[in-house]
């Protein structure tokens, strides 16, 4: 697949209430730029007021989901305030990715490195394809990955995000499975299917319990025990008031199905 600079840098397509946002910078292997993620930022503020979209799919087009930054660009424009405002841009969209009260799916193929796979542990759910790889890789250059190790370090284990991060090498599907960086590994030609399945199960929820239920996981994780009890508890009460939280457990209690598809 190719692209010109007439094409957008970011494709959008809804269905069945899953916006399925596609990098298009195949060419650059969908390397995250500048306008790049002015226009995922874009999107995810737009699908935060957008009460139709239930899900998003994160994917890549091209032969990667994402290498990372874009080192060309970057070294274009050297000096600290660049580089200050372009590191506290990607923060800003990792940040808005999490606290979109929507899940977020990243679909992997390929290599995502650096920055994308910064992306890939900040998504709350990933599925990737057997023969994709995981790297973040800038020690290799000189330029360790704190900002992705952010989000790794909260998705992995301590020791398997820092070998990850100290030595640069390449991960495989499985063993990203097995350090829980990704949710589960498709065969290449079922990835499509198997994502947008996973995505459309979810869709299906009550929208309201899905939208507390991400923003309490998030939350809790960084209070202590005794704290996150309390919290949770609290927001346990406020879901349990909800109306359709009650019509969905007298629907369970009657052997029917919640009434919520019908609104």
């Amino acid at each position: 697949m190719s692209t010109t600079s007439a094409e957008p840098l970011l494709l959008r397509h809804d269905e069945d209430g899953i916006a399925l946002l596609t990098m298009n910078r195949p060419q650059a292997r969908n390397a995250l730029s500048v306008a790049l993620m002015e226009a995922m930022q874009g999107a995810i503020d737009a699908i935060a007021r957008d009460a139709s979209v239930k899900v998003v799919v994160i994917a890549g087009a091209g032969p990667g989901f994402c290498a990372g930054h874009d080192l060309k660009e970057m070294r274009a424009n050297p000096g600290r305030q660049h580089y200050d405002a372009l590191f506290r841009q990607c923060s800003h969209l990792m940040t808005s990715i999490v606290k979109l009260a929507k899940p977020v799916i990243a679909r992997v193929h390929g290599i995502a490195a650096a920055a994308g796979c910064q992306l890939v542990a900040t998504c709350d759910l990933a599925v990737a394809a057997s023969d994709a790889r995981f790297a973040v890789n800038g020690i290799n250059v000189g330029l360790f990955c704190s900002t992705p190790m952010v989000a790794l370090s909260r998705a992995v284990g301590r020791k398997a995000a820092l070998e990850m991060l100290l030595t640069g090498d390449l991960v495989g599907a499985e063993q990203a499975r097995a350090i829980g960086l990704i949710n589960r590994v498709v065969a290449p030609e079922r990835l499509d299917d198997e994502t947008m399945a996973l995505a459309r199960h979810i869709a299906g929820k009550l929208g309201l319990a899905v939208a507390i239920g991400k923003e309490a996981f998030y939350r809790q994780a960084e209070l202590g025990l005794e704290a996150a009890y309390a919290y949770t508890g609290e927001v346990m009460t406020t879901n349990m008031m909800a109306r359709e939280t009650e019509e969905g457990i007298d629907a369970f209690l009657a052997k029917r199905p919640p009434p919520w598809d019908k609104r």
